[in-house]
C-alpha cells in the first residue's frame, strides 16, 4: 500500500489504497516514517504523491476507533519527514484530509491538483490534533486560519490555500509528477551532503527570523 521508487537520488514515496481514499493504517505509517528516516544519506529529494483522486483521507476509520487517531506514530511520522536532510515535496493528487496533513505540514514544498480541499476536523471528532500540525500549521498560514481549519472545521479549497500560503503551486493533475521532478532538478544533480547543508541553512534563517 506504500510504494517506492527510486532513481539518481529521487525518491518518490505512493500512496497506494485509492479503494480506501488512501486512509492510513498503522502499519502504512510506519513504512512511511521508516522510509522518511531512511533517506538520510542516500534520497536528496523526496516526493510524496497518492493514487487515485484522494491524496488521503487520514486515518483508516477502522484503526482510529481502535486507537489509531491518537497513536504516536502520526508524530513520529511527520518529525521524520522534517528531519530528512532532503529536499520534501508533498505533491498532492487531491484532497488532504486529518491526520495525513502531518506529513505534507512537515514537507518543504507543497503543490496540489485544482480539485483538492483541505481539511482537518478534529474538534467535531473530539481529538486534538498531533502536537507539531498546530504550529506547522500556523507557520505557514497564520495562527487564525490556523483556527478556522482546526477549530471551526472549515474546508478550504484550493485556489484559497493557494493565496493562504498552504500550497505553494497549483498544478493540473496529469503534470503534478511532471513539475514534482522539475523542482527536484537542481538538488537531484548535487551531492546529498550539498542539500543537507543548503536546507540546514534555510531552517537556521527561519530559526533566526521567529
Amino acid at each position: 500500500m506504500i510504494d517506492l521508487q527510486k532513481d539518481n537520488g529521487v525518491w518518490i514515496v505512493t500512496l497506494n489504497r485509492p479503494e480506501k481514499a488512501n486512509s492510513l493504517t498503522k502499519a502504512m505509517l510506519e513504512d512511511l516514517a521508516q522510509i522518511a528516516m531512511s533517506a538520510a544519506g542516500d534520497a536528496r529529494v523526496l516526493i510524496f504523491t497518492g493514487k487515485g483522486n484522494v491524496f488521503s483521507a487520514g486515518a483508516d476509520l477502522d484503526e482510529a476507533r481502535a486507537g489509531l487517531a491518537v497513536d504516536d506514530v502520526w508524530e513520529r511520522l511527520s518529525n521524520a519527514v522534517s528531519a530528512a536532510p532532503c529536499l520534501t515535496i508533498a505533491a498532492l493528487n487531491g484532497t488532504l484530509a486529518g491526520g495525513a496533513f502531518g506529513m505534507a505540514l512537515a514537507c518543504d514544498i507543497r503543490i496540489a491538483v485544482p480539485e483538492a480541499k483541505f481539511f482537518y476536523p478534529v474538534m467535531k471528532l473530539g481529538f486534538l490534533p498531533q502536537p507539531s500540525d498546530p504550529r506547522r500549521m500556523a507557520g505557514l498560514i497564520g495562527p487564525a486560519r490556523t483556527k478556522m481549519i482546526l477549530m471551526s472545521g472549515q474546508r478550504i479549497l484550493s485556489d484559497e490555500a493557494l493565496r493562504w500560503g498552504l500550497v505553494d503551486r497549483l498544478v493540473a493533475r496529469d503534470a503534478l509528477v511532471e513539475t514534482a521532478l522539475e523542482l527536484a532538478d537542481d538538488a537531484r544533480s548535487q551531492s546529498a551532503e550539498h542539500v543537507a547543508e543548503m536546507k540546514q541553512m534555510i531552517s537556521e534563517t527561519r530559526s533566526i527570523s521567529a
